[in-house]
């Protein structure tokens, strides 16, 4: 089902373009409604899923939705217990958030790739990317959040006073009054960079992961495609043959692609929620 576009690169030119809408002037306040969408629907199903089975949960012999979140739920509070020291009581509920949020936004991505836009169109919309975490935008707002995160603990964990004094007095520690103000900037230049690494990798490691896969996705239906035309036209290029085999080759790399990149969805939801917890850990401790 080809929504748009005669070539190729017009298909997948097509299918990376996003449903904006501005709310002012300058690319600043231009909006991508498609992937605000998904992710807001994505997280009230998930809350939603999670309400539904606790509404549900029986203290004997539980369903398998039951046993399947039980043990989820397990799994991150072990990482969590595993990794932060202190009081858990708010961040282990924060990793469960951000690992079942980013693994059913990944989790979009096995959808039919021309299926969203499709479905979008009969709307009236002409672009539309269902997965959410292909966009860098989304996958940014969500590791800045963490740097707040980050910052907060640390002046829950130090006082105010203490988390600035440690922005000019480490990682060159000083004897001396002279000494500590000619390090400071060094020191404050280090500590801001460390900051700002830290949600930069976090947002750009997820999203180049999901974009990669989202452009294989659509180089294999490209490739399924083109299998489907030689079929229909056995005077085309490679004949009826050609065309079989192009269409076969699809429906085998598109099969191996997505058991793959089951893999890599739930890889990088818990790279994220692991590497967010070990960052609020560390933005406790004094250097």
């Amino acid at each position: 089902m080809q929504v748009a576009g005669d070539s190729p690169s017009e298909y997948v030119t097509h299918h990376l373009q996003h449903w904006r809408v501005s709310i002012g002037e300058g690319a600043f306040w231009t909006i991508n409604v498609d992937s605000m969408i998904m992710a807001i629907a994505i997280g009230v199903l998930g809350l939603g899923l999670f309400w539904f089975v606790g509404r549900r949960a029986t203290a004997g012999v539980p369903g398998k939705l039951q046993a399947f979140l039980e043990l989820a739920v397990e799994f991150v509070d072990t990482q969590v217990r595993d990794v932060f020291h202190g009081n858990r009581k708010f961040v282990a509920p924060l990793a469960l958030t951000i690992f079942v949020w980013i693994l059913l936004m990944n989790s979009v991505k096995m959808i039919p790739v021309d299926l969203p836009p499709a479905i979008a169109k009969m709307f009236g919309a002409e672009y539309f990317r269902a997965v959410p975490t292909t966009d860098l935008n989304i996958t940014l707002a969500m590791s800045m959040t963490v740097l707040l995160l980050m910052i907060a603990f640390a002046i829950k964990a130090k006082g105010g006073f203490g988390f600035t004094k440690e922005l000019f007095t480490a990682p060159f520690h000083a004897e001396g009054v002279g000494m500590k103000i000619v390090l400071a900037p060094a020191n404050f230049g280090l500590n801001i960079i460390e900051l700002l690494s830290k949600p930069v990798s976090l947002a750009m490691r997820l999203f180049g992961n999901m974009y990669a896969g989202e452009l294989v996705f659509l180089l294999i239906a490209l490739l399924g495609a083109a299998g489907g035309h030689f079929i229909m036209d056995v005077g085309g290029f490679g004949g009826t043959t050609g065309g079989i085999l192009a269409f076969l080759g699809a429906v085998l790399a598109g099969a191996g692609w997505s058991i793959f990149h089951i893999l890599v969805i739930t890889l990088q939801a818990f790279i994220f929620m692991i590497l967010t917890v070990v960052y609020l850990s560390m933005s406790t401790e004094a250097h």
